[in-house]
């Protein structure tokens, strides 16, 4: 069974006002560009960890949100508690940020996947760390600073019970940008586990789970933007569920992206047609490799590779985008991978690719088998980006990688293939341009730092 250990609003004895601030850190030592800026300002969404600690915090405390990416932080604001949520890159910013604080008598929490990996790590940079999923957590968190009996750790022990969460924290929230879209979750967990995956094997997170139903849609019923993100790890694991909540919402009059395995995209063809009813416009899928021999490597069940270009052409036949991720640098790929990746790239006419360097984040499978081979070459945390090369390749060197992502860059985010996805996306509304700007602004600026 599910730990229920919600603290309630009536439990609270000490109804003080606290002025709590949620931070985003900016992994990077400098501002982005202006156009990066104005980009990020205006499809700026809500982040859902922060959603969902809002949704969980008592009505008589305040919220801010400093998205460090387009805001700077005044460390001199009277807050009474600081949450900063920490993936691994962000780790030395992150320290950094609460280090400042704290030298300034404040309460710095941090939480996130960093932090549940490396626990003893983070407690060095902060008076306490929420180690797992945080909504249970919280809340007794919060109670015990008002008591003035902060514990230095809080760990979920298990999965939390999702249909004991509450929603409708989004006009709490006091956070720059437009939030021209909001991210919603519907459901929780990925039971497959690739080896790399930080979000698959953070604390809890193997275990599916769904939220009920009416919850998920009085949320999007609730929710003024027309676009949403599902930020699901996938809305393919439990087909059932997720065609329901397809069904009730095409009434909605709602337009959404959200993540799906390529198996099953291909062969559920009312699941495709459900999807475009109920508004969606595009499906991520994490495609990985074009080399079944790294997929197998990898064990990315869901994905065979000969069957890439027609699970593409399926999706544009019902009308909607694909997007795609790749990563480079397992250890069956060999200097070739980067052409053949990008031939299969152009000639899929898929709508939108981030290319990464597989990167073996603290905590996964891929990190600890990396490290007993002595093959992690580098622990400086804010390299791990999927940018940088910090382990030992098997077949390729670093400047094989960087050289190569490079190259996946020029070859895709050049001006014709730009105005191709524009010219699919310009009757789909002003949200997916400017997403398709923000993106292709990236992979330029990507190539122009790297020529540099």
């Amino acid at each position: 069974m599910y730990s229920r250990k919600i603290v309630k609003r009536e439990d609270y004895c000490n109804k003080d006002l606290m002025r709590i601030l949620f931070i985003y850190p900016n992994p990077s030592n400098t501002l982005p560009s202006f156009i990066a800026k104005l980009l990020s300002i205006f499809s700026n969404s809500l982040i859902p960890a922060f959603k969902a600690l809002t949704n969980v915090t008592p009505k008589e405390h305040t919220i801010d949100i400093i998205d460090e990416r387009i805001e700077k932080i005044d460390y001199d604001d009277n807050y009474d508690l600081i949450g900063i949520s920490v993936m691994t890159n962000q780790a030395p910013k992150a320290y950094s940020i609460s280090d400042e604080f704290r030298k300034r008598g404040k309460k710095v929490v941090l939480g996130g996947w960093h932090p549940s990996a490396l626990p003893e790590e983070a407690q060095q940079h902060a008076d306490s760390i929420l180690i797992g999923e945080a909504e249970e957590l919280w809340p007794q968190l919060i109670k015990d600073k008002d008591n003035g009996k902060l514990k230095p750790i809080y760990r979920q022990e298990t999965p939390v019970d999702l249909s004991f969460i509450p929603f409708g924290g989004n006009g709490r929230i006091k956070q720059k940008g437009i939030n021209s879209a909001v991210a919603i979750e519907a459901t929780r967990g990925c039971p497959h586990g690739c080896n790399f995956c930080a979000i698959s094997h953070s604390p809890g997170r193997r275990i599916f789970r769904m939220r009920p139903m009416e919850q998920v849609i009085k949320e999007i019923q609730s929710i003024p933007q027309k676009y949403l993100l599902f930020s699901d790890a996938s809305l393919t694991i439990n087909t059932n569920f997720t065609k329901q909540l397809f069904k009730n919402m095409k009434e909605l009059d709602k337009k959404f992206y959200c993540y799906g395995n390529a198996n099953v995209l291909l062969n559920d063809e009312e699941l495709l047609k459900l999807a475009h009813e109920a508004g969606c416009i595009s499906w991520t899928i994490g495609f990985d490799s074009i080399s079944q021999k790294s997929l197998d490597s990898i064990g990315k069940k869901t994905n065979i590779a000969e069957q890439y270009i027609s699970v593409i052409n399926k999706i544009h036949d019902f009308g909607m985008n694909v997007e795609g991720s790749f990563m480079f640098g397992f250890d069956t790929d060999t200097p070739d991978i980067f052409d053949s990746t990008l031939d299969f790239i152009c000639n899929s006419e898929i709508d939108k690719a981030e290319f990464h360097i597989l990167t073996p984040f603290p905590g996964t499978p891929l990190y600890d088998e990396l490290e007993k081979q002595n093959r992690i070459l580098i622990k400086d945390w804010s390299k791990y980006d999927g940018k940088n090369v910090v382990y030992k390749p098997m077949h390729l060197t670093a400047d094989d990688l960087i050289n190569g992502i490079q190259k996946m860059y020029n070859g895709f985010y050049n001006p014709s293939n730009i105005l191709r996805m524009i010219g699919r996306n310009v009757n789909k509304g002003l949200f997916p341009l400017i997403t398709i700007a923000s993106i292709s602004f990236q992979g330029l600026t990507y190539t122009i730092k790297k020529r540099v």
